[in-house]
């Protein structure tokens, strides 16, 4: 087994303490503040308007900060859900019904119902058939059964075999054309169940996944995309580890180029998972990794219509949002903002240690200039939720899924023209 990360922890403290006031003081726009910001720089012998980059064996630190570096590895294969053999001509009932005969922790239970919402367009400026795209995190399982500290929600709900069966559900009653998803450590089941759909996907780890660290892990969770085979043909598929100030972090992203095999229109579109935890260094290092996320996705996007979703793990207020939505290279607008605002929430959760938190830190970007937003899927009302929130007996993950119809605007290059 591989021996835990070792780190001089009083060093990182002091360093770590440093980092967050200087970030704190960055993210202030009063003349005060920096000058502040300024002082402080000029002590730590910075050249003026030299931005502070956190030192390197900082950066190590905390890039890694998901993972439990203080135990070891135990390294598993995904394995767990070899209990279920699919039938290729499997229906959408005929599959949630297999799937519930072998749930055999909870009887059936509804999930939540949801309702969407139509963005006004202008129908002669858009072409085709929309394209439907789902995002979610699904929740890994090892995490949330074993670490994230759902004490509100029953026993029962966290178990695999129920949250299967709901995630499948939740995924396939929308009829999504391309799925985009993070905290998957089940790909396996994900993979072989939505191929009886006429789906095929893609997936990409952490390089340091924390699941890895938890005992009867499926293996490390990370990003997947699955599409619509019937649809669209698979031209290129790229996924990098994510940068931190030249730093690998522990996030990363896939792309895939896809091309709609009725009108030969090309796509691009990326999922990410960005680092989590609260502050305002963390703030900072999610903004180098949306600075990087976009050169990823350009370098490989060229003139496509591009499609970016993820769990971006900051609110709309955070630099990561206003580094999306402002990219010139790139230019990006959020799906769900085109119904006046982003959601008051996109995940509702209540923790042992940390109380209830209700946040939006999930989005659908989308190439404002060449594709068209026509329906978006609401998020679930309060009272369906629950008192307890999120996971539940009627939902199987602490972030609900976000659904959007893109139509193709009628000046988009043809690639193959």
């Amino acid at each position: 087994m591989e021996k835990p990360c070792r780190y001089d922890l009083s060093a990182i403290k002091r360093s770590l303490e440093l980092a967050e006031t200087l970030a704190s003081v960055s993210l202030m726009t009063s003349p005060a503040a920096r000058r502040r910001l300024q002082a402080r720089s000029v002590e730590l012998g910075l050249r003026p308007g030299q931005p502070y980059e956190p030192p390197r064996e900082l950066l190590l630190y905390l890039v890694r900060m998901g993972s439990f570096t203080s135990t070891v590895k135990i390294d598993n294969e995904d394995s767990q859900d070899k209990d279920l053999q699919f039938d290729n001509h499997m229906s959408y009932q005929q599959l949630l019904e297999y799937c519930r005969t072998h749930n055999n922790q909870w009887p059936n239970s509804q999930l939540i119902e949801r309702t969407f919402s139509s963005i006004p367009y202008d129908q002669d400026s858009v072409e085709g058939n929309p394209v439907r795209v789902l995002q979610w995190n699904v929740l890994s399982q090892a995490l949330g059964q074993n670490n994230d500290r759902f004490d509100s929600c029953p026993l029962e709900a966290l178990e695999w075999k129920h949250r299967r069966c709901h995630m499948l559900e939740e995924i396939l009653k929308h009829n999504p054309d391309i799925i985009c998803l993070q905290e998957v450590d089940h790909f396996d089941f994900l993979s072989r169940a939505l191929a009886t759909q006429s789906y095929s996907g893609l997936f990409v780890p952490k390089p340091d996944s924390p699941c890895v660290y938890i005992n009867d892990n499926n293996g490390p969770d990370g990003c997947a995309i699955f599409y619509k085979n019937d649809k669209f043909d698979l031209l290129e598929k790229h996924d990098k580890v994510l940068q931190v100030w030249t730093v690998h972090s522990n996030q990363v992203s896939l792309l895939l180029v896809l091309k709609d095999k009725s009108t030969q229109k090309e796509l691009c579109v990326s999922t990410t998972h960005l680092k989590a935890r609260k502050g305002a260094l963390l703030s900072t290092l999610r903004n180098e990794q949306g600075k990087d996320l976009l050169q990823f996705i350009s370098s490989h996007a060229a003139d496509r219509p591009t499609i970016v979703c993820g769990d971006f793990n900051a609110e709309p207020t955070e630099p990561v949002y206003s580094t999306m939505c402002s990219c010139s290279y790139l230019p990006l607008d959020s799906a769900y903002k085109l119904s006046g605002s982003e959601p008051l929430y996109t995940s509702w959760k209540i923790r042992g240690g940390e109380g209830e938190v209700m946040h939006t830190i999930d989005y659908m970007f989308y190439t404002k200039h060449k594709l068209t937003v026509s329906n978006i899927l609401d998020m679930p009302k309060e009272i369906d939720i629950g008192e307890n929130r999120v996971p539940s007996m009627t939902y199987p993950s602490d972030h609900f899924s976000l659904i959007s119809d893109f139509y193709f605007n009628n000046n988009t290059t043809n690639f193959c023209e």
